[in-house]
């Protein structure tokens, strides 16, 4: 089954690859965190799809068996990033990537039985593992939306689903393969998500603040847009319950800090900061609170 259109998967491969060198940018940006295997789990995602669209190029995925199991494995690596987020918490964070890796293998399984049992045949994707597939999707999009990284979030989901589109759940795989245009778009939209989430954001989200609220905003602001809203309003919870218990005049939400009472009373700011850096601690390390704005002899 020959393609139509060479130039569309040709398009897809170029998109595919800016996006792994965003995503490697990324990497670079994420360092000190506990997202930097999230961020590798998106270079290999990537690098999947640019590696797929060469071998669409030159021939080896001519047929709808070959290519349906090609898009498998991307799909499987496709969802890693979110699934590698939802244990970005240390100690647990590098044991939870063979999690990952092994979901990566279970979602891949009907690819590799396909091509080494049945040659020829569809991969037979469950619909639990369809389903699974796009309840990731979603959840990868859901935990960046409210953020400053919401239209990046909306943009990588988006192509995200349409690259996985042939293995949502009450979609005939080998009725919407191939999809030459929608991977050209989809892998668009990837690329542009991954550009912009590389762009840095404003040093300080609130200008003219006290400097105990911007020694707690950089970083916690930072963070929200790198791990997303799921494990910063967990942070927030866990400050909000030690600051009420010590009857610190101040909370911590989605938004930032909030602070009352009186502002030059810098006894209770000074166990504010010690809880609050103990929590980020959790997801990043010395070094990466430095460059997002902490100062160690607060």
């Amino acid at each position: 089954m020959p393609f139509v259109s060479p130039s569309l998967p040709l398009v897809t491969t170029a998109a595919a690859t800016i996006a792994a060198l965003a995503a490697a940018w990324g990497v670079f940006r994420a360092r000190g965190s506990t997202a930097m295997p999230a961020a590798w789990w998106s270079v290999a995602a990537c690098l999947a799809l640019a590696l797929e669209g060469l071998a669409r190029l030159s021939g080896m995925l001519d047929d709808r068996s070959s290519l349906a199991c090609g898009r498998l494995v991307v799909a499987a690596l496709a969802v890693c990033p979110a699934m590698s987020l939802l244990g970005a918490k240390r100690p647990q964070h590098g044991v939870w990537q063979l999690i990952v890796a092994s979901l990566a293998i279970v979602v891949s399984m009907p690819a590799l039985s396909a091509a080494l049992i049945r040659p020829g045949s569809m991969p037979d994707v469950h619909i639990i593992g369809r389903s699974f597939l796009a309840i990731l999707a979603v959840v990868g999009w859901m935990n960046f939306v409210g953020t400053r990284q919401g239209l990046a979030a909306t943009l990588l989901s988006g192509g995200m689903i349409g690259i996985l589109w042939p293995f949502m759940p009450g979609v005939a795989s080998d009725a919407a393969l191939p999809q030459d245009s929608l991977d050209a778009v989809a892998a668009g939209c990837v690329a542009a998500g991954a550009i912009l989430a590389c762009l840095p954001r404003a040093a300080d989200p609130t200008p003219g603040a006290g400097r105990f609220v911007r020694l707690i905003d950089r970083p916690f602001l930072a963070l929200r847009d790198t791990l997303g809203a799921a494990w910063t309003l967990r942070i927030a919870e866990r400050f909000d319950g030690v600051a009420a218990t010590r009857g610190w005049p101040c909370r911590l939400s989605f938004r930032g800090i909030e602070v009352g009472g009186d502002p030059a009373d810098a006894g209770w700011q000074r166990d504010a900061l010690r809880a609050f850096k103990a929590l980020m601690r959790r997801f990043v390390s010395d070094a990466w609170l430095a460059r997002h704005g902490w100062e160690e002899e607060a």
